[in-house]
């Protein structure tokens, strides 16, 4: 008996980790992938045409935000006025009232911030402006 404890004692832990098995699965999920990746058809988005879209027949009133969070009114691209928050309300109100179907859009530079920019669209809104849309810079 003495002698089987001596070799059990000899016999050490194996410390390595087999990947063989790991190697295996991948191999056949990479086969799996490659064999069903031409089969998944992407889904085909039928866009809409602009064809029949309406003219416009107000043009929109252009809004800037400006680095100092001041509202600056363009119609046909030239400055009106410069409006600050709590003006922004009477402005949007005399809007409403000569047509609330007029657009109005809206622009504001990098450095102002996103709640900013809610602040007065929530505000245009508020009072009675309904189309009111955002102006990005095309790459």
């Amino acid at each position: 008996m003495a002698g089987s404890l001596r070799k059990s004692s000899k016999r050490r832990a194996m410390s390595d980790i087999n990947v063989v098995p790991y190697i295996d699965v991948m191999l056949v999920l990479l086969v799996i992938f490659m064999v069903t990746a031409p089969m998944v058809n992407p889904g085909v988005v039928n866009l809409p045409t602009v064809g029949g879209a309406k003219v416009q027949s107000l043009p929109p009133v252009f809004l800037t935000i400006d680095a100092n969070e001041n509202v600056i009114v363009r119609k046909d691209g030239d400055p009106v006025q410069t409006l600050n928050k709590f003006e922004l309300g009477a402005f949007a109100r005399s809007q409403a009232e000569k047509s609330a179907e007029q657009p109005v859009v809206l622009a504001a530079e990098k450095s102002i911030k996103y709640e900013v920019v809610m602040e007065v669209m929530s505000k245009l809104k508020e009072n009675g402006v309904k189309r009111v849309g955002l102006a990005v810079k095309s790459q």
